[in-house]
C-alpha cells in the first residue's frame, strides 16, 4: 500500500460490507463523525489517531488507539480519511497525532530515488527526510507489502508459478490490463518503477482502489489479469491469486510502523506504541485481516481482543 502503493483496502464480501466495516469503525472514535479533512486541531493532550482509506490501517489505528487509551491517554479517532497524499499533509498541520504507516512506502514517497538495504537502513532514510515536526517510532516485525498479483487463469495461460517473478510478465503485460488506487499510476512503486525496474509495461491500467474489492472483483472476472494487492490479503489465498515475487525489491521494507507528531504526543505514548509494535508480527496481521475481511469482525473488536491476548490492554 504505494508509493510503495500503499493506500491500502482489504477483500471484504463487497462494496456494501467494506462501507458497513467502516461505519463500524467510526464508532471507535470520539470524532469518527468529524470531517476527517477538517483542519480542527484536538483538544490539548488529546491524541488523535488518524488512517488511511483501506482496511487494515483502520484496523491498525484503532489498534494502536486502544492501546493508548489502556494506558489513560486521551484518544480521538479520524478514520478513513484517504491517501498518504492527504494524511501526511494532515499530520504535519497538527490535524493528526498518530498515523499507521510502512516504513518503505512512506520512504518512497518521500525519496523516489532511495534504495535502503536494510529495515534500519530504511528507518534512517525516513526519518531524515521526514518533516522536522515528525517521527517514526519502532517499526513492527510485521510486513505488508505491496504485490504485482495475477489471476489463476492468467497464472495457467503465462505458466506462472510461486517462484515467478514479475520480471516473468514482461512479454505477457503488453497484452494485459492491470488495476489498482489511482496513486499506483503515476508512483515509482507502481507502474513507472514496473517499467524502469523490470521493463515491464502493461496494456492498459483501471483505477480501481488499493487491493480492495473492486481490485478483488476485478481480477476474478477477468475485467484484468493483474493487480496491485496486498501480501497480508487473505483474499489472494482464499481466490487462488499468485502473487509474483519482487526481486528487486521495487516495493520495499514495508514494515508496519506509527508515524507521530512529536510535539503532540505526550511522553508514556511512545512506550505503550512500541510495545505493540513489538508484539506484532506477519502472522498476527494476517490472521487480524482474516478475521475482519473474511470473518466481517469489526475492526475495532478484533482490535480489543488482539490487545487483550498480547497483554496490552
Amino acid at each position: 500500500m504505494n508509493a510503495t502503493a500503499h493506500t491500502r483496502t482489504r477483500t471484504l464480501a463487497g462494496v456494501a460490507v467494506l462501507a458497513a466495516a467502516l461505519v463500524g469503525c467510526g464508532s471507535s472514535g470520539d470524532s469518527a463523525g468529524d470531517d476527517p479533512l477538517k483542519n480542527d486541531k484536538a483538544d490539548s493532550g488529546t491524541v488523535v489517531v488518524g488512517s488511511n482509506n483501506f482496511a487494515e490501517s483502520i484496523l491498525l489505528a484503532d489498534i494502536y488507539g486502544e492501546a493508548l487509551k489502556s494506558q489513560g491517554i486521551k484518544v480521538s479517532y479520524k478514520p478513513n480519511i484517504g491517501s498518504r497524499e492527504t494524511t501526511y499533509g494532515l499530520i504535519k498541520n497538527g490535524t493528526l497525532t498518530v498515523l499507521p504507516e510502512y516504513n518503505g512506502a512512506l520512504l518512497a514517497y518521500l525519496d523516489s530515488k532511495a534504495a535502503p538495504k536494510t529495515v534500519d537502513e530504511t528507518q534512517t532514510a525516513v526519518k531524515a527526510k521526514l518533516d522536522k515536526k515528525l517521527t517514526l517510532l519502532q517499526p513492527s516485525p510485521a510486513q505488508d507489502r505491496d504485490a504485482v498479483t495475477v489471476n489463476a487463469e492468467t497464472a495457467k495461460k503465462y505458466h506462472l508459478t510461486e517462484k515467478s517473478t514479475i520480471a516473468d510478465l514482461k512479454a505477457a503485460a503488453p497484452g494485459l490490463v492491470i488495476g489498482g488506487s489511482p496513486e499506483f499510476q503515476p508512483r515509482h512503486q507502481g507502474l513507472k518503477g514496473l517499467k524502469s525496474v523490470y521493463g515491464v509495461e502493461f496494456k492498459s491500467f483501471k483505477a480501481l482502489d488499493a487491493g480492495g474489492p473492486l481490485t478483488t472483483a476485478a481480477l476474478k472476472s477477468g475485467n484484468i489479469q493483474a493487480g496491485d494487492v496486498f501480501t497480508t490479503d487473505p483474499g489472494i489465498a482464499k481466490n487462488k491469486f499468485l502473487a509474483l515475487k519482487d526481486p528487486e525489491n521495487l516495493f520495499g521494507f514495508e514494515n508496519v510502523v506509527p508515524l507521530v507528531r512529536k510535539a503532540d504526543l505526550p511522553k508514556k505514548a511512545a512506550g505503550v506504541l512500541d510495545a505493540v509494535s513489538a508484539k506484532l508480527d506477519t502472522a498476527t496481521l494476517l490472521k487480524l485481516n482474516t478475521q475482519v475481511q473474511n470473518d466481517h469482525q469489526d475492526p475495532m473488536d478484533a482490535a480489543k481482543k488482539w490487545l487483550a491476548s498480547a497483554g496490552l490492554d
